[in-house]
Formats: C-alpha cells, sequence, structure tokens
C-alpha cells in the first residue's frame, strides 16, 4: 500500500471532449477576423461544431438574443430528417455551408459555418431556447450541430483545420499584433 502513488487532488481528470474526441479550428472563418470555429472529431468520424474560444460571442460574453436555423427562404436546418443506419435525408454541406445566424443584443450578427464536408446529423435545437448554452457550455451542450463526413473523405477533412498547438500558435500571434503599439 505505501508504493500507490497519492492522487493529487488538484489534478483533474480530463473532459469526456479531452478524452474522447480531437480538436480541430477554423480561424477567421470567411476572412472575418477571430470568427473562429472548433470540429470536435470522434474516433468514429463523427464531428461536433462548436465555437471556438476565441469567437467574439464567446470572448466578449455577449448577450445573445437569437439563434436561427433558417439558412434563406427555401432552407431551414431544422427541417433535416436523417433516417436509418447510412444516415440517409440528411443535408450535405459544403465546408462553408451557412448553419445558423447568432443574433446578439447590441446587434452584432455571426453566421456559423460547417467547416467540413459531410451530412448534416442534428442540429442543436436546446441553444433555441436557451442561447445562454453557447456562452456557457461550448463544447457539450452549447454546439451547433453535428455532421457526419463521408467515409472516404474522413481522413481528409483536417487538411484545412488546424490543430490545437496550431491554433494557440495563431491565438498567441494575434495578441501580440493587438498589443503592438501602432
Amino acid at each position: 500500500m505505501d508504493t500507490e502513488q497519492q492522487k493529487d487532488p488538484e489534478v483533474k481528470a480530463p473532459s469526456v471532449v479531452d478524452r474522447y474526441y480531437t480538436r480541430w479550428y477554423r480561424v477567421d472563418m470567411k476572412g472575418k477576423p477571430c470568427e473562429d470555429h472548433c470540429v470536435l472529431q470522434h474516433s468514429n468520424r463523427i464531428c461536433v461544431l462548436t465555437l471556438a474560444e476565441t469567437h467574439p460571442v464567446i470572448r466578449d460574453g455577449r448577450q445573445i438574443k437569437s439563434i436561427n436555423y433558417q439558412i434563406s427562404n427555401g432552407c431551414s436546418r431544422l427541417n433535416n430528417k436523417v433516417s436509418g443506419k447510412s444516415k440517409r435525408g440528411g443535408q450535405f454541406l459544403t465546408d462553408f455551408a451557412p448553419l445558423c445566424r447568432i443574433t446578439c443584443t447590441d446587434q452584432s450578427e455571426y453566421t456559423v459555418y460547417s467547416c467540413i464536408r459531410g451530412r448534416l446529423l442534428e442540429v442543436n435545437e436546446n441553444i433555441l431556447e436557451r442561447p445562454a448554452l453557447l456562452l456557457e457550455k461550448p463544447s457539450t451542450d452549447g454546439y451547433i450541430a453535428v455532421i457526419l463526413p463521408k467515409f472516404e473523405e474522413s481522413k481528409s477533412i483536417t487538411e484545412n483545420l488546424l490543430s490545437r498547438e496550431d491554433f494557440e500558435k495563431v491565438v498567441s500571434k494575434r495578441g501580440a499584433e493587438q498589443s503592438q503599439p501602432t
């Protein structure tokens, strides 16, 4: 019993997200500074799309007025109907397909894009009723959508995304540029 290591009570166990998902990032979506998205990729190739912690909605703690999955007059992500083992019927998304629009109380608007190609499995309807989930739990209950890439593309979807390490380099470079006197 003496050889058993004492566990440090301050060390927390990794979260489910940290244990089972790989974080990938898309920075400055559509050329808009700091509008960063995060793709959580599970080993079974399912991807969960969230806002990155550097996105203005989360970073600035903005109050969310509404979230709208109605992309155009003829396209609502809420009408996505998926069925069967092969997830037939899900809307097919390209890298820059809009998923939803977030409107804040200060009238700022943000469009959230899919970041990867694949079939839309579900959108998070819970954030329609409780938009604060985007701020409180962005990687879990506050996710935007779940996307399943095509099997043959599942290895290459991360080519246009940044790893956690590369993302942190971009963020620290941004911080250094913003702190430089002009």
